[in-house]
């Protein structure tokens, strides 16, 4: 029986572990983190049916557990992560701490110094369709981002056959509103949002291009000439949660000819928590909603632009865009059927 602690349960991403948790069959939840909260349980917080204790970081019995999930921001995440991988136990992060192999980098990005940057090399990227046989070596995993799962999964097959005939794939991505965490703003405000669609951090700013960025070139792997970069405009739905992304890529014309539905069934064909669809049909949000799963739906287009292929990719933000996705890296670390509190 997996021991199981959590820092930063109150918030959307630990609150769906919670949930998760209480479906695995081989896991039990040891300690539950929250700063603001110590000695109220889940339930004074959040309307739930979740009875359990919180606690300080200071008081987690490390000792005690086997793995910890961190739900943090960025930066008190790694913080904590350090803490637990030195007293020998293992991390899945859901934070961006450790999802940047560069230090720089991460300083440009979030605006300041890393803490533990000799982590960065340690750290496994927890996408399990690419990366499997590396999470289950390693006592820390960089949990992926919402939007970069939903666009990384359909870019996957075309970046493993250096099918792209110019660097650059456009990524249109829209996100429920639970994707901006628990915290209120006067941008995630019930009246602001509904009835609305915002796109927002335009122009590439957004602080998941590099992440997107560096594991796309990754999986490329110096096929395509001068790198692969992403144009990435997120979106704001008037929706609690759920993601969809379409994704936009000029085929080169060796690669025009291939019968890229075909192809994505077969690298998908035993991935438990990929869906392609089948010819004609359109991802949608509908497909995965409160599952692990992502759906995945091919548009080849034709006439003037038939060298362009048009993917849409639709997943729970909080599931397989975060939550679900590290039960399956940590059901991956220890050994287990990755399918374990997810079925």
């Amino acid at each position: 029986m997996l021991r199981i602690g959590i820092f930063g349960a109150t918030g959307y991403t630990g609150l769906e572990l919670v949930r998760l948790l209480q479906n695995h069959r081989q896991a039990r939840l040891v300690f539950a983190h929250s700063e603001s909260n110590p000695g109220a349980k889940l339930s004074d917080i959040i309307p739930c049916l979740y009875d359990v204790p919180l606690i300080k970081a200071d008081d987690a019995p490390l000792a005690d557990v086997d793995v910890v999930f961190s739900c943090l921001p960025h930066a008190a995440s790694a913080e904590l992560a350090a803490r637990v991988l030195a007293a020998g136990k293992k991390v899945v992060d859901l934070s961006a701490d450790f999802r940047l192999t560069n230090a720089a980098v991460y300083e440009k990005t979030y605006k300041h110094v890393h803490p533990h940057p000799e982590l960065l090399t340690r750290a496994v990227y927890g996408l399990p369709e690419r990366y499997r046989e590396r999470i289950a070596q390693t006592d820390l995993v960089a949990n992926p981002g919402c939007y970069p799962t939903s666009t990384i999964l359909p870019a996957l097959p075309l970046l493993e056959a250096g099918a792209l005939a110019e660097p650059v794939l456009i990524a249109d991505s829209k996100s429920g509103v639970s994707g901006a965490g628990r915290k209120p703003s006067t941008t995630t405000h019930f009246v602001e949002v509904n009835e609305g669609l915002t796109p927002y951090n335009v122009a590439n700013v957004h602080r998941h291009v590099p992440e997107i960025d560096q594991v796309l070139n990754d999986i490329d792997n110096g096929r395509t000439p001068g790198g692969v970069n992403v144009i990435f405009t997120p979106h704001l739905l008037p929706i609690s949660r759920g993601m969809l992304t379409t994704l936009y890529v000029r085929l080169t014309p060796e690669a025009r000819q291939t019968d890229w539905q075909s192809v994505f069934e077969k690298r998908y064909a035993n991935e438990p928590f990929v869906r392609v669809l089948p010819r004609g049909q359109t991802a949608s949000i509908a497909h995965v909603a409160r599952t692990n799963m992502a759906a995945i739906s091919l548009h080849p287009l034709g006439g003037a632009v038939a060298d362009r292929l048009l993917l849409v990719c639709a997943i729970d933000n909080l599931t397989k865009g975060a939550s679900g996705q590290a039960l399956q890296n940590m059901n991956l670390m220890f050994g287990l059927d990755e399918r374990e509190g997810l079925r």
